[in-house]
C-alpha cells in the first residue's frame, strides 16, 4: 500500500516528525509491506458489485497486526467503570454490561496509532475523543491515524469512510484546547 495523503491535525506532521521520526518510519514501512490485493474477498449476497473483488476492511486490519506487532507496537486497552449515579432517582437501570473497554490499535513509547476502515464516526471518535482520553491517562502525547482515501474505501467489501472527509470535516470543526496533535495518513492500495 502506499500513503497517498497527509493531513496534520494540531501540529500533527510536526509532532511526530519531531519526536517519533524512527517510529513514523516503522509506520511508513508497514503501510509499504502490506500488498493489499492479497486482502481481497468476493462479494456475492449483496445486490450491488456481485461477484465483485473488494478489499477486506477485516482482512487489512489483521495485516497491520502482524507487521506492526513484531516491531514491538502493542494494543494497549483499558476497563470502563460506567458511572451510573446519573441516572435519575425513578429510574431503576438493570446491571451494566462487565467487561466494558476502550483500546487503542497500537502505542509505541507515547505515539498512539489508530488503523481505521470502519465508520465514519469511528474517524471523527478516534481523534477527537479517543487520542484524547487515552492522552488524559497519560498513555500517549501524539497520535496517528491510517484511513483509507475515497478511491481505496471505494473498493471495499463493507461501506467505509474516507480521508477526504475527515479531513474536511477536522478542518471545518477546527481544533479545541484538548486536541492532541495527530497526523492523519491516507492510504490506497
Amino acid at each position: 500500500m502506499i500513503i497517498a495523503a497527509e493531513y496534520s491535525f494540531n501540529g500533527g506532521s510536526k509532532a511526530v516528525k519531531a519526536h517519533y521520526p524512527d517510529l513514523l518510519k516503522e509506520i511508513k514501512t508497514a503501510i509499504a509491506g502490506i500488498d493489499a490485493s492479497k486482502h481481497r474477498t468476493k462479494k456475492s449476497k449483496e445486490k450491488t458489485m456481485k461477484g465483485k473483488m473488494l478489499y477486506s476492511p477485516k482482512s487489512l486490519n489483521k495485516a497491520f497486526k502482524k507487521t506492526l506487532n513484531p516491531m514491538g507496537w502493542k494494543n494497549y486497552k483499558i476497563p470502563c467503570e460506567y458511572p451510573t449515579k446519573y441516572y435519575t432517582p425513578h429510574y431503576k437501570a438493570k446491571d451494566l454490561n462487565d467487561g466494558a473497554f476502550r483500546d487503542m490499535d497500537f502505542v509505541k513509547r507515547k505515539l498512539g496509532v489508530e488503523v481505521q476502515f470502519g465508520k465514519y464516526a469511528f474517524m471523527v471518535y478516534n481523534v477527537c475523543a479517543k487520542m484524547t482520553i487515552f492522552h488524559n491517562l497519560g498513555v500517549i502525547d501524539t497520535g496517528i491515524e491510517i484511513v483509507p482515501i475515497k478511491q481505496f474505501a471505494d473498493g471495499m467489501s463493507t461501506g467505509v469512510s474516507y480521508f477526504e472527509q475527515f479531513a474536511w470535516d477536522l478542518e471545518t470543526r477546527g481544533v479545541s484546547n484538548i486536541d492532541i496533535p495527530v497526523l492523519i495518513l491516507g492510504i490506497d492500495a
